[in-house]
C-alpha cells in the first residue's frame, strides 16, 4: 500500500512520520491485582472486579464490599486513584473504565491498574481504539474462557503524537464527544421517566370510563404460516410472535420479516388498527405481549400470534394500555404451560378492562405517541454521535487528523460546539 508524503508504515499501521511507537509499559505503571479470592462484607470499601468494568468512567455502585483489612491486603502493593486506568485480564478481557472518583476502592483479581505517564485521556482512548482492540484479541489465549497475560498487556503497542500538547487536544476532542454522548444519554433517560409518569397518569381508570371486556371491542382472528426459515423470504413485510418481545413495543415502527409472496398466502393478512398478542412465550409474566398496527400498507403476521381487530376502541391506545401492568397481571393468570406459555383468544377476550370514551382514549395515544417520537429523534442524535466520535478516534488516534496549530477538523468542531451546548 502506498503511503502519502509525511505518514510512515509501522507495526500498528501508517501514522505521521513525527510519530513514535511505544509499549505500554514505557508509557505507564501498570499493577497486576492480587490473585485471591477475598472475603466480601455488607459494606466497607468498593472492591472493583471484572464484571465492574466497562467502557466509559468506573462506576462504583454496585460493586461487592470489602472490610478495612482486606482493603489494605489489596493495596499494599498500589492504592488506585483518579486518573488512573483500569482493565480486565478474564472473561471479558481487554475492557477498561477511567477512574474519574477520588472515592478509595480495590481491585479484585484478574483485573490490572494503569497509571499513565501520558495524558490519562489519551491513553485511555488508545486503550479503547480498534488497533488496541485488534492486539488485545490477538494476544488473547485460551479457549472457551479468553485470558490477557499481564505480559502482553505491558507489551501492547501505543502510537504517540511527539508533543504533550497534541496529545492533550486529541484527548480533550474525545472528552468533549463523549460529554455529548453522555448528556444525550442523561436526556433520553430523563425522557423516559416522564413518559412512564404520563403513562400511570393517562392510563389509570378515572371516574367515568366503562369496565368492559377485551372480547366485547371486536372479532379475534389468528396468525400462521411463517417459519423462521421463511421469514427473510421476500419483501412483504411480516410479524412474527418473537419479534414482539424483542423488536417491538406498543405499535409496530419497523418491521424485521419480510416474506416472499408465496409464504403470504398462507399467513394472515393485517388491517389498519389491529392489535396483536404474542401467543406464545416463555413466562407467564410476558404472555400476551401486544403492539398495535396503525400502518395502511399490506402486511402479514405469522404463526402463535392472536389478532385483535377493534372496532370500539383506539388501537394506539389499546397498544399502550394492554401492556401496563394490571393487565399484564391478568394475561399471566391466564397463561397455560410450563416451558412453552400459551394464551388463547378465548382467555385474552375475558380479561377486563376500564376504557375512557373514544375521543379520549385518541387523545392519550396522541400524547404518548408524540413522547415516543422525541426519544426516538433523541435515540438518532445519540446514534450518530457515537458515530461521529468513532469517526473521530479513528482519525485522530491515527494521525490522519492532526489537532496541531488549533486546526479541527468539522466533526471535532461540531461536537466541541454541542457539547458545550
Amino acid at each position: 500500500m502506498e503511503v502519502k508524503p509525511g505518514y510512515k508504515q509501522t507495526e500498528v499501521g501508517v501514522i505521521p512520520e513525527d510519530w513514535e511507537i511505544a509499549k505500554l509499559i514505557e508509557q505507564a505503571k501498570v499493577v497486576d491485582s492480587l490473585h485471591q479470592t477475598p472475603s466480601f462484607s455488607d459494606d466497607g470499601y468498593s472492591m472493583v472486579r471484572v464484571s465492574d468494568i466497562k467502557p466509559g468512567n468506573l462506576e462504583l455502585n454496585g460493586t461487592l464490599k470489602v472490610c478495612e483489612s482486606v482493603f489494605n491486603e489489596f493495596t499494599k502493593s498500589y492504592r488506585p486513584k483518579r486518573g488512573d486506568i483500569v482493565l480486565s485480564r478474564v472473561g471479558s478481557y481487554g475492557i477498561s473504565s477511567f477512574v474519574e472518583t477520588d472515592a478509595p476502592f480495590c481491585m479484585g483479581q484478574n483485573t490490572v491498574v494503569i497509571e499513565p505517564k501520558v495524558p490519562a485521556r489519551f491513553l485511555y482512548y488508545v486503550l479503547n481504539s480498534s488497533n488496541a482492540r485488534q492486539q488485545i484479541e490477538d494476544k488473547s489465549f485460551g479457549t472457551g474462557y479468553k485470558s490477557l497475560s499481564l505480559k502482553n498487556i505491558k507489551e501492547l503497542k501505543i502510537p504517540l503524537p511527539p508533543t504533550l500538547a497534541e496529545q492533550e487536544a486529541i484527548a480533550e476532542a474525545l472528552s468533549d464527544a463523549d460529554a455529548l454522548i453522555e448528556a444525550l444519554a442523561g436526556v433520553i433517560a430523563k425522557k423516559r421517566q416522564i413518559k412512564q409518569g404520563a403513562m400511570q397518569a393517562l392510563l389509570c381508570p378515572k371516574d367515568g370510563w366503562l369496565a368492559i371486556k377485551l372480547g366485547s371491542l371486536g372479532a379475534f382472528l389468528k396468525g400462521s404460516g411463517v417459519r423462521k426459515d421463511d421469514s427473510l423470504s421476500g419483501d412483504l413485510p411480516c410479524v412474527r410472535y418473537g419479534e414482539m418481545y424483542t423488536k417491538h413495543k406498543d405499535y409496530i415502527k419497523a418491521f424485521y420479516s419480510w416474506i416472499s409472496p408465496t409464504v403470504a398466502a398462507t399467513a394472515r393478512r393485517l388491517k389498519f388498527g389491529d392489535v396483536l398478542f404474542a401467543g406464545s412465550g416463555e413466562t407467564k409474566e410476558e404472555i400476551g405481549k401486544c403492539v398495535a398496527f396503525v400502518d395502511d400498507i399490506e402486511a402479514y403476521a405469522g404463526g402463535d400470534v392472536v389478532i385483535l381487530r377493534p372496532d370500539k376502541a383506539d388501537s394506539m391506545f389499546l397498544g399502550y394500555y394492554l401492556n401496563t401492568a394490571p393487565i399484564n397481571r391478568q394475561k399471566a393468570s391466564k397463561g397455560q404451560g410450563d416451558a412453552v406459555v400459551h394464551i388463547s383468544s378465548t382467555a385474552l377476550a375475558g380479561i377486563d378492562l376500564t376504557l375512557p370514551s373514544l375521543p379520549e382514549q385518541t387523545a392519550i395515544a396522541a400524547i404518548l405517541s408524540d413522547m415516543d417520537a422525541e426519544i426516538a429523534a433523541l435515540e438518532a442524535k445519540l446514534a450518530k454521535a457515537r458515530q461521529v466520535k468513532q469517526g473521530m478516534m479513528q482519525e485522530l488516534l491515527t494521525g490522519r487528523i492532526r489537532l496541531v496549530d488549533g486546526v479541527e477538523t468539522q466533526d471535532v468542531a461540531s461536537v466541541r460546539g454541542s457539547a458545550a451546548v
